[in-house]
């Protein structure tokens, strides 16, 4: 699987200090003191820093359907950051909050929630039936893994992926979809929510 990693951490390039004698014998006091308070500020400024909550510098998720040849089905896993999740399930069911673990008893609203906002649509214009499996926490993230039986071509069938559109402006996702060794990838956003499948 492919995992997406978010970076939170900021790196902070403070000037290299090597010999300190060197420095007090060339420098006048008062550039002394500017470095001293700078480097001090600099610390305060990591440590308060560090105590605040991660903040999203994106938001985005990753899907992968592989299609399995003996089930003749597609083996579906989602993968989105758990405290956007958190959000669009408190947003969906009246504010309530929640809290996505491995052990905690929430897959029936995990469920109802992609089924909302992730379809598979034949030709036909008919929504592809697909079972929820289960989901697992991984880091900041939770998969959700659904399988879907497709007995027909898929050529023509189309993809929706608006989950966590509903949240965030700026939400991309991306789905990347193996076919009998042909890959495909689908990049979903505010101007693109559907894309028909040509493998």
């Amino acid at each position: 699987m492919i995992f997406l990693q978010r970076n939170n951490k900021r790196s902070f390039n403070f000037p290299k200090v090597l010999n300190f004698r060197e420095v007090t014998k060339s420098s006048k006091p008062a550039s002394l003191k500017n470095t001293c308070r700078f480097l001090v500020l600099g610390m305060v400024f990591i440590l308060n820093t560090s105590f605040l909550p991660s903040t999203h510098d994106f938001h985005t998720s990753l899907t992968e359907m592989r299609y399995n040849v003996k089930s003749k089905s597609f083996e579906i896993s989602l993968r989105l950051f758990t405290d956007d999740l958190q959000k669009a399930l408190s947003a969906n069911n009246q504010n309530r909050k929640f809290v996505v673990e491995n052990t905690d008893k929430n897959d029936a609203y995990v469920e109802a929630y992609v089924r909302k906002y992730f379809a598979v649509i034949n030709p036909k214009n008919q929504k592809i039936t697909f079972q929820y499996v289960g989901k697992e926490n991984e880091g900041e993230a939770t998969w959700i893994y659904l399988e879907m039986p497709v007995n027909e071509s898929v050529n023509g069938c189309k993809i929706q992926n608006i989950t966590l559109f509903d949240m965030f402006d700026d939400q991309t996702n991306i789905v990347n979809l193996f076919f009998q060794n042909q890959k495909k990838s689908y990049l979903f956003n505010s101007k693109n929510k559907v894309f028909t499948i040509d493998i």
